[in-house]
């Protein structure tokens, strides 16, 4: 090996350049490199990394473009500290705020006008949750598929194995041991996307006028799927760091006797981003045990986490089966192909049930490409490539949006993911800001669909899994252009 070209990083299938920068970017983050400094001359790293003048020059402009070097005339490149490292962070909830059981008046009106709103055509998506298309293995995937129907041409015209797929479930139990779950094939359960996990576990654990735990802010679609039981939510404060308030929830246990589950994300929770400690999920999880409450865990976006290890999920400390482990294949590796699962534990065979009686089992075509996929080298790559590019995309999302939005605006970067959440200055209706925005073709998800209250109709969530264009950079601007309208309105009228 070259003596020079020793720095450290876990995308080893990545561009040699882009393997450089983050290199010193992880020099500039721990202050090895201070603001103001400058950077060693491209002939110097050159020197240093044995690479040539193009991948020097590459890995200076990359670190230029997202806001870490800037370049001086005749002098070089200059560490700098990106616009977004001035923002302050999305404010922490308050705990001791009373709770009350949503009646759920209007929320089902109110998301399905939102989202038909959003069906007319757009210039710039901002409101998705996934990622490009061709961030995903589209060709690996294309040509499994092929190979698959041909070696196997019956699938297309036999009957479905019950269950789900064997060799599916055994992938993805094998890869559950990395996150802390021992589980048999057998445990695992095929569902039609998380969103079916989750209406599974809900209805093999409660009923109708039944009252479910959530977080807030939390998803819309659970929003919609307690609604369309009939189950009422009670929101608990959730920190955009550390995920539900432990202290709240136990209050509230306390307060109301009918609580029949708790559902979380404890990575990268939507729309907050924030990814629970640990020692949380351990608490969380030994409450939720100790007031014999089923625990309902969605965990659908860790793979995408900036971690060096995959996270350890609430269900490593179970010991009784009292929690509900639903995930998705939906985000991190097939958006077109409608693929979840879920351990049910003590409810396994309830779930399984109502998964036959509700829609029979998935297709099983899909189940087996997936697995050949996940079970090859080529799945760790592909995840190592989606971190990498969500990692660059969030970071110039987060500087455009301190370019852009007016003094003011909240933002918590989260450490992976596909979005980042946006707290607007002077309590500003998401609401105008959506209406606005999509005179001018932009799409983004308003925060008043992320509660029953009103509590986050200044929120903004906006997707980061989309490339960087000159086009999402103009619609960015556009929409600080919008908010910063709206919020001079807003205080000329209060004057």
């Amino acid at each position: 090996m070259n003596k020079h070209r020793t720095f450290q990083t876990s995308g080893q299938d990545l561009p040699l350049y882009r393997r450089l920068a983050a290199h010193y970017l992880s020099a500039i983050k721990a202050g090895t490199l201070a603001t103001g400094e400058r950077m060693p001359s491209v002939r110097k790293l050159m020197q240093l990394h044995d690479v040539s003048l193009s991948t020097a020059l590459q890995m200076c402009r990359q670190l230029e473009t997202d806001g870490w070097l800037e370049a001086r005339p005749r002098s070089g490149y200059f560490v700098r500290q990106p616009r977004r490292v001035s923002l302050v962070p999305v404010a922490e909830p308050v705990v001791n705020a009373a709770i009350d059981p949503a009646q759920f008046v209007g929320i089902h009106e109110r998301v399905s006008a939102i989202i038909a709103q959003g069906q007319r055509p757009i210039k710039v998506n901002l409101a998705r949750a996934t990622g490009a298309p061709d961030l995903y293995p589209q060709e690996e995937l294309k040509n499994l598929a092929i190979r698959t129907l041909r070696q196997r041409p019956q699938l297309l015209t036999k009957a479905i194995s019950p269950g789900g797929n064997k060799e599916l479930k055994t992938a993805l139990a094998k890869r559950a041991l990395g996150m802390g779950i021992s589980i048999a094939p057998d445990d695992v359960v095929v569902t039609l996307g998380c969103i079916e996990a989750l209406n599974l576990a809900l209805r093999a654990v409660a009923q109708a006028g039944d009252i479910i735990a959530v977080e807030s802010p939390t998803f819309y679609g659970l929003l919609q799927v307690l609604e369309s039981l009939g189950m009422k939510a009670l929101e608990i404060p959730t920190s955009p760091q550390t995920g539900i308030s432990i202290e709240a929830l136990e209050l509230a246990m306390q307060t109301y006797a009918n609580i029949k589950a708790v559902v979380v994300v404890p990575h990268l929770q939507n729309p907050l981003g924030s990814i629970m400690p640990d020692s949380h999920k351990q608490r969380l999880v030994e409450l939720c045990e100790a007031q014999q409450i089923p625990l309902i865990e969605d965990d659908s976006y860790s793979a995408l986490a900036n971690a060096d290890n995959a996270l350890t999920s609430a269900k490593h400390w179970d010991q009784s089966g009292n929690v509900i482990y639903c995930a998705s294949l939906h985000k991190i590796l097939a958006p077109g192909l409608r693929i979840g699962w879920m351990v049910a534990g003590r409810w396994h065979a309830r779930v399984s049930m109502l998964k036959y009686a509700q829609t029979r089992y998935n297709e099983e075509w899909s189940q087996i490409v997936l697995a050949e996929f996940i079970n090859s080298s080529a799945y760790d790559r592909h995840l190592r490539r989606l971190r990498h590019a969500l990692t660059l995309q969030r970071e110039r999302t987060a500087e455009a949006i301190a370019a852009y939005f007016p003094e003011g605006t909240r933002l918590t970067v989260p450490d992976g993911g596909i979005s980042v959440w946006v707290e607007m200055p002077h309590k500003l209706s998401s609401k105008a800001v959506f209406e606005a925005a999509l005179e001018q073709g932009i799409l983004v998800s308003p925060g008043l669909l992320y509660s029953n209250s009103n509590r986050f109709n200044h929120f903004l969530r906006l997707n980061c899994g989309m490339h960087f264009t000159d086009e999402l950079d103009s619609a960015l601007r556009t929409l600080g252009q919008i908010i910063t309208g709206l919020a001079r309105q807003s205080l000329h009228i209060a004057a």
